[in-house]
């Protein structure tokens, strides 16, 4: 299988879309997509909290779950790298242990803060962003790791702002830089002047919002998309609504009782149930 970085030399970008855990990337694997995105603000609303309450540790040991299930590159939201420069020398390193193909890092301040949700950045001095980064390269060790520098200046100061950390950023040896465009005009804009490689987190339904295809985006130079919170929405609302059936005096009648055994044979199906059979039909279950 081609690594994240061979892949991001290919002819259209590469999407990869949310997964939280090893079904998730079961799903996401047997859909057709080449590579995943282990979110960060979807991590912690998994868990009833923010992504400013995750830690490198639990982040890293979803990583280890899903690894063993899928050999799909995986990328890592680390926020903003779980510290400052000399912590990179421990995120980097565990990152890749794990067995994530790449890591996003953002130039905001440590510990984050829950403001971030309502628009609200704290970016931290584009020189201290620069030496994490730096950092960062310094401690990797395996050459085909993506290293990817996020900043969110653009909507707390200003579009030229973000362009001038993006530069400095991919000067300090960041991989791929990562904006948050809002329009289908600032996209092209930060695909010209910055080119590739560039990394984009897609709104909630992907592309449908710009308009835009695979196309464009890929000649605009955004080589690696990634949808951090579609699924994630989608099965929020599913789950709310069969919770709130099923208090209803613990009856599910929306949908036939008898539909429910296929939806159990499609999870088989998802994990593989009749090779983890067979094994025990050829040794302990002869």
């Amino acid at each position: 299988m081609p690594t994240l970085r061979e892949m991001m030399n290919g002819t259209e970008p590469v999407c990869a879309p949310l997964v939280l855990n090893p079904l998730m990337a079961k799903m996401a694997e047997k859909a057709g997509f080449r590579a995943l995105y282990l979110g960060g603000g979807a991590s912690g609303y998994a868990k009833v909290h923010l992504e400013a309450n995750l830690t490198v540790t639990e982040m890293a040991q979803t990583g280890v779950e899903i690894g063993t299930v899928t050999s799909l590159p995986l990328i890592l939201d680390a926020a903003a790298g779980f510290g400052d420069p000399m912590h990179m020398h421990r995120t980097i390193p565990m990152t890749e242990a794990a067995g994530f193909a790449a890591i996003e890092i953002e130039d905001q301040l440590l510990p984050k803060r829950a403001h971030h949700h309502i628009g609200i950045e704290h970016m931290i001095p584009q020189e201290l962003m620069v030496a994490k980064v730096r950092e960062a390269v310094a401690a990797r060790r395996n050459p085909d790791f993506v290293i990817v520098a996020r900043t969110n200046g653009v909507r707390v100061a200003g579009m030229d702002e973000a362009i001038r950390r993006a530069e400095a950023y991919r000067e300090a040896g960041a991989d791929a830089l990562l904006l948050s465009p809002r329009t289908p005009e600032e996209v092209r804009f930060v695909g010209e002047r910055l080119g590739a490689p560039l990394m984009m987190l897609c709104r909630p339904g992907g592309l449908a919002k710009l308009d835009m295809t695979l196309a464009d985006m890929h000649g605009l130079g955004y080589r690696i998309l990634a949808d951090p919170n579609t699924a994630l929405f989608a099965a929020y609302e599913a789950m709310k609504k069969v919770y709130a059936e099923l208090a209803g005096g613990f009856r599910v009648t929306s949908r036939p009782a008898d539909e429910w055994e296929g939806v159990q044979h499609a999870i088989h199906e998802t994990i593989d149930i009749d090779q983890l059979i067979d094994v025990e039909k050829r040794t302990v279950e002869r």
